[in-house]
């Protein structure tokens, strides 16, 4: 079975960053519809995502909702970004194995492949 961790560490600001978040939702749509172990961690910059994801007036709600049980947020980031109440609102599950960040280590360990966006 396939291991696949997709991290998604781009900013909300740009049309650029908006193409990167739709290709790695799609990509971890993939690996979740075909049964795969899969983890998408918001990192980094990338936590922003979450008070617009978690609206269903956005345009990509429904992905994200495709894939929303394998998400996972660094706790670290959360707060540096100022998302930490919408977080805790989606009751998302915070990592934060390594110095209040998510353990890419430990995923490597454990044979995930590690795509990042």
């Amino acid at each position: 079975m396939t291991k696949a961790a997709v991290v998604i560490l781009a900013e909300n600001e740009s049309h650029a960053d908006y193409g990167r978040l739709a290709n790695a939702l799609e990509a971890a749509k993939e690996f979740a519809e075909n049964d795969d172990e899969l983890e998408v961690i918001f990192d980094g910059a990338g936590v922003q995502w979450i008070p617009e994801l978690e609206a269903e007036s956005s345009d990509y709600h429904d992905l994200y909702a495709a894939v929303r049980e394998h998400v996972s947020v660094c706790d670290y980031c959360a707060s540096a970004f100022e998302v930490s109440e919408a977080v805790d609102a989606a009751g998302l599950e915070r990592l934060a194995e390594y110095d209040g960040h998510p353990s890419i280590r430990s995923l490597v360990d454990d044979d995930y492949e590690i795509i990042t966006f």
